[in-house]
C-alpha cells in the first residue's frame, strides 16, 4: 500500500467505490424490497423459500460490500495520511470497526435461512438483522466525520464536499440513535436518512472527477 502513488490509490478508489455501490446496493435494498414483507411472515418466509438463491446472494453480496469497503478505507488512508496522519488513522479505525459487525450481522439472515418452516422465528432473526444495521451505522456515520475534515483540509475536492461528508456523518449517526429511541418517529428519521446523502456525493465526485492531485 505504501509504494502505492495518490494518483493510482486515487484510481484503484474509483474502481472499487463503484463496485461496492453495486454489491451494497444488491444486498441492503434491492434484494429485501423484492422478498421481505413488512408484517407478514408468511408470505415473507414463502417469497425466501421461492426464492431462495437470491436471498443467499444478499449474504454474500453484503460480506463482499465488507470486504470492498476494508480495501477501500486503506486506500483512502493512503491519500489522506499527508494531509493529517492522525485524523486518516482515526478514520481508518472508526471505519473498520463497522467491519465485524455488519460481518456478524449476516448470521441473522443465515439463522433466519434456515427457520423457514417456523415463519415467526424467523422474523425475529430478520428483526435483529435490521437492528444490527442499526447499530453498524453508528460507525458508518463516525468515520465520516474525519474523512470530511480531511476532504475539506486536502485540497483535493471542493471544500463543500467536505462539509457534505459531515453532515452524512451527523445523519448516519444521529439517524441510528433516533431509530433505536424513538423508532416512531418517521418525520426526523427521514430527514437524518436525508442528510446521509452527503456520503454519495462524496462518492460521485470521487468516481467521476477524481481526487485533484499534483501529478
Amino acid at each position: 500500500m505504501e509504494k502505492l502513488s495518490q494518483q493510482r490509490v486515487s484510481t484503484a478508489l474509483r474502481i472499487l467505490y463503484p463496485l461496492w455501490l453495486v454489491f451494497g446496493s444488491f444486498s441492503v435494498v434491492y434484494v429485501p424490497s423484492k422478498l421481505l414483507v413488512l408484517g407478514n411472515a408468511g408470505e415473507t418466509a414463502n417469497n425466501i423459500l421461492s426464492n431462495e438463491l437470491l436471498f443467499r446472494a444478499s449474504i454474500s453480496g453484503s460480506l463482499i460490500t465488507q470486504l470492498i469497503f476494508i480495501f477501500a478505507v486503506l486506500l483512502l488512508y493512503r491519500l489522506f495520511e499527508s494531509v493529517n496522519k492522525s485524523q486518516a488513522l482515526l478514520m481508518v479505525v472508526l471505519a473498520l470497526v463497522s467491519v465485524p459487525i455488519a460481518m456478524l450481522n449476516e448470521l441473522n439472515s443465515v439463522a433466519a435461512l434456515m427457520l423457514l418452516n417456523s415463519p415467526e422465528q424467523m422474523m425475529l432473526f430478520l428483526n435483529l438483522h435490521a437492528q444490527g444495521i442499526i447499530i453498524a451505522s453508528i460507525f458508518w456515520g463516525l468515520w465520516l466525520f474525519p474523512l470530511g475534515y480531511l476532504a475539506y483540509k486536502s485540497g483535493y475536492f471542493p471544500k463543500v464536499i467536505g462539509g457534505f461528508v459531515i453532515i452524512a456523518g451527523i445523519g448516519y449517526t444521529l439517524g441510528s440513535f433516533i431509530k433505536l429511541l424513538m423508532p416512531g418517529l418517521e418525520s426526523a428519521i427521514s430527514i437524518f436518512e436525508l442528510m446521509a446523502f452527503g456520503e454519495v456525493i462524496f462518492l460521485a465526485w470521487l468516481v467521476i472527477r477524481g481526487a485533484k492531485l499534483d501529478r
